[in-house]
């Protein structure tokens, strides 16, 4: 299987491309620059976007485009930042629509990533792939933008990836949602009945290889676990498998005076199931939050 990843040298790109060379599948990585040093490493090869404009053909044969390129939404949301995080997606959508075009021999899959966010801003809804989208915030109305961008991608099959918090302790936003109880300040952000939609990265990835290998899968995919939790319980997770207290409250009106606009990512949420995957027989490692911090923070 031959794969090209944008964004392939992120959080979740790293670790998928490490995925698929362990499974000898050719991996090649779509960037922006080049690398200051080219990878020896067989089985994994790197590409710039203007390369392929000269020469697209570079990619010709391709079986699959992951696509999880996207300016990261993790800073102050001033005006020119919300610019960059709903630019950066649209023109990777772009790119790749443009790059199809020039294929004579276009990959029959691509995956491209979005948001749980896609279903708006809820405290008491239930979403599952078959619910309406819905604009309420920024993030909802950026992944609104960025699937209809993806409509232009003329593949055989598109998936849109509709990604939750993806938890890992050596990336995203994890490391940061632990350290309160790392110094025993750990507790409830806001009124804490706010849902969170996660998954384990190792989830993340076997997901995606799912995807890849089951062809019958289109359209989109929520990548989330069975077991969405408010806030107050996947901190009171945190704090057992560490063992540290739950028992230090932040208000609401100090994390929006600490990150403004972007304090809705820790108060505000919405609660997904991942339907689609479950009914193809896909199984989750971590379908727990109690399972995924014993993973994480657990004992080893």
């Amino acid at each position: 299987m031959r794969v090209a990843i944008t964004g392939g040298t992120g959080f979740i790109g790293s670790a998928l491309t490490k995925a698929l060379l362990a499974r000898n599948d050719e991996v090649w990585i779509i960037s922006r620059h080049s690398p200051k040093e080219r990878s020896e490493q067989a089985g994994l090869h790197r590409v710039t976007w203007v390369e392929l404009s000269v020469n697209p053909s570079l990619l010709d044969g391709i079986d699959v485009i992951v696509n999880l390129a996207g300016e990261s939404i993790n800073q102050r949301w001033t005006n020119a930042a919300k610019q960059r995080v709903l630019n950066s997606r649209l023109t990777a959508a772009a790119h790749i629509a443009e790059l199809l075009q020039s294929l004579q021999n276009k990959p029959r899959l691509v995956i491209n990533a979005s948001g749980i966010s896609a279903y708006g801003i809820s405290e008491n809804g239930l979403f599952d792939e078959t619910s309406p989208t819905a604009v309420t915030d920024f993030l909802s109305d950026v992944v609104q933008k960025w699937e209809q961008a993806a409509d232009a991608i003329q593949a055989e099959r598109l998936v849109k990836l509709r990604v939750g918090v993806v938890l890992d302790n050596k990336g995203g936003a994890f490391p940061l949602m632990a350290m309160p109880y790392r110094l025993f300040g750990g507790g409830r952000i806001g009124s804490g009945k706010q849902w969170l939609s996660w998954i384990h990265l190792q989830d993340m990835v076997r997901l995606i290889l799912f995807i890849i290998d089951n062809e019958h899968i289109s359209g989109p995919v929520n990548a989330s676990s069975p077991e969405p939790v408010t806030n107050q319980t996947f901190g009171k997770a945190i704090g057992k498998a560490m063992g540290r207290p739950h028992w230090f409250p932040v208000p609401a009106f100090l994390m929006r005076t600490l990150f403004g606009e972007m304090s809705t990512l820790l108060l505000d949420g919405q609660r997904a199931i991942p339907r689609k995957a479950l009914d193809n027989g896909f199984t989750f490692l971590y379908p727990t939050v109690d399972s995924a911090m014993q993973e994480l923070l657990g004992p080893k």
